[in-house]
């Protein structure tokens, strides 16, 4: 199976990353100093470069501004969780992941996914039912970082925080109703944390399974964040704690 790209940072990651490209579309006569990088990259990677008419790429994608280019790519290829915790390995750091419970909209997905790789995060842990999966969509606002970060899929997130106890791994929960603060509280390491779907949160029963429960204090009159903003403000504590700095420090 294949999937379409469209844009130039979406399409230039995919160039440094693992999926095969099998062919470039550009616009006639579209000219700029990004794309011409872009297909002299892919020319000496042997992709087969076609110049097209804009309509014919209007036809291809109809999520929004191609910016003249639609690269076809394989399909994306899901990692798994032994992966990502040989990827931490090998990089000598203690695992730090993200299991996300019902993260269902794309644009939500692909922004966690930005912030993760662009932290470091060893690799995303995704629930095979009720969840956003890696679309052309995603990798569009992820600006291509789904080229460069594992992202697994599990049947039963409460079996895969299991597992990743036995390892030795801390699991961190988010959820507005705990009792402590996550800027207040020392995250354990090596790490997974676990921040919950658009509206509802985690379930009850990944939550009971968590090692510990933090929340991000509400001060305004919304009571929840946007999805991607909850984890960018987990993930960035946590690697703050790691630097060295305690919690409330």
């Amino acid at each position: 199976m294949t999937d379409k790209l469209a844009g130039i940072n979406a399409i230039m990651e995919a160039l440094k990353g693992r999926r095969k490209i099998h062919k470039i579309f550009v616009q006639n006569e579209k000219k700029n100093q990004r794309l011409e990088e872009l297909l002299l990259i892919a020319r000496k990677k042997g992709v087969f470069v076609q110049e097209v008419e804009k309509e014919r790429l209007n036809q291809m994608y109809k999520l929004g501004n191609h910016q003249g280019i639609i690269a076809t790519v394989d399909a994306y290829s899901y990692a798994s969780m032994e992966e990502i915790l040989e990827k931490a390995a090998l990089s000598g750091q203690p695992p730090l992941i993200l299991i996300l419970d019902g993260i269902e909209d794309p644009q939500n997905l692909g922004a966690i996914i930005r912030t993760a790789e662009c932290a470091g995060v060893h690799g995303l842990i995704l629930p095979r039912h009720n969840s956003a999966e890696i679309t052309d969509a995603v990798v569009r606002v992820a600006a291509g970082a789904v080229e460069h970060v594992l992202v697994a899929r599990e049947t039963n997130l409460v079996n895969v925080i299991k597992k990743l106890k036995d390892l030795g791994l801390w699991i961190v929960g988010s959820d507005m109703d705990a009792r402590v603060d996550y800027f207040s509280t020392a995250f354990p390491s090596p790490t997974a944390l676990v921040v919950g779907g658009e509206g509802k949160g985690a379930r009850k029963l990944v939550l009971n399974n968590c090692d510990l429960v933090v929340k991000i204090p509400m001060y305004g009159q919304i009571t929840s964040l946007n999805a991607s903003v909850a984890s960018s403000l987990l993930i960035y504590e946590a690697l703050r704690q790691r630097a060295g700095q305690p919690a409330g420090g």
